[in-house]
């Protein structure tokens, strides 16, 4: 459990960061708490949190709804638990898109 804390914590502030700086004025970013929580200008609000018991990173996106992504160790990410896609490329779709801009 200590060592999912860590490595979600660490994920989550690191998202934090380049969202900030990819995003720009194009969104409030507020990382407190354990909780990301992304706002964009042209609406939409985006919110990551851990899940401890599931030892998860959730995603409640506006775009493409809730979801759940547990560490893949041998991928070295955050995979969805259903879609098999990688969190970093969910939210740079999602973001993007909305955003209207290139986030890698």
């Amino acid at each position: 459990e200590g060592e999912f804390d860590r490595r979600a914590s660490a994920t989550l502030a690191r998202l934090a960061d380049a969202l900030e700086d990819g995003l720009g004025d194009e969104a409030d970013v507020d990382f407190s708490g354990g909780i990301l929580t992304v706002t964009l200008e042209k609406g939409g609000r985006y919110v990551l949190n851990q899940h401890v018991p599931n030892r998860q990173i959730w995603l409640s996106s506006p775009r493409s709804g809730a979801s759940h992504y547990a560490f893949d160790a041998v991928r070295g990410a955050w995979i969805g638990t259903r879609s098999g896609r990688t969190l970093a490329e969910v939210l740079a779709e999602d973001l993007g898109d909305v955003a209207e801009l290139t986030l890698d």
